[in-house]
């Protein structure tokens, strides 16, 4: 009997979560950048797709624009996971990583859902990792110019709402 009583008043008169906070990126976050990352797309002449994950890589928005090419769908997806994975860019953050070391520059392809080019941006509140955005449609650096996009809209979006 001492221990259900111990359970409840753990579990019923305390509560153990009241402490703990996960940060995420947010929906509303997400289809600002991706708005953002389309009208970027649509001044470059291009047709991108966008997948933006959470900071545990799990899919929270995916969007595709007209007449993006199909291989954009898993490349935007894997360009997420890349970047959440470690929490640093695609491209060359990717390859200044991993260019003098041969066993992970060879190895690092073997990784599932790895993607090496420009495109993949950690989503940052603060000092969290909170997500991240992967665009495929175009070049690689396009697809980076997109990112960046998508990620300024948003520094903008949160400073417009904390002067």
């Amino acid at each position: 009997m001492l221990f259900f009583e111990f359970a409840y008043i753990y579990l019923v008169k305390s509560n153990p979560m009241e402490d703990y906070i996960k940060r995420s990126v947010s929906l509303t976050d997400a289809e600002h950048m991706t708005k953002a990352a389309f009208e970027k797309a649509r001044e470059l002449g291009m047709a991108i797709a966008v997948t933006i994950v959470d900071e545990s890589g799990i899919l929270k928005l995916f969007a595709r624009m007209d007449n993006a090419p199909l291989i954009a769908v898993d490349a935007s997806r894997k360009k997420a996971i890349t970047a959440v994975g470690l929490g640093i860019p695609t491209g060359d953050s990717w390859f200044s990583f991993i260019k003098d070391d041969p066993i992970l520059r060879e190895g690092v392809h073997g990784f599932m859902d790895f993607m090496l080019m420009g495109g993949g941006m950690p989503i940052v509140s603060g000092s969290q990792l909170i997500g991240a955005i992967g665009i495929s449609g175009g070049h690689y650096s396009k697809d980076q110019e997109c990112a960046l996009a998508a990620l300024d809209s948003l520094k903008k979006e949160t400073n417009d709402k904390n002067p």
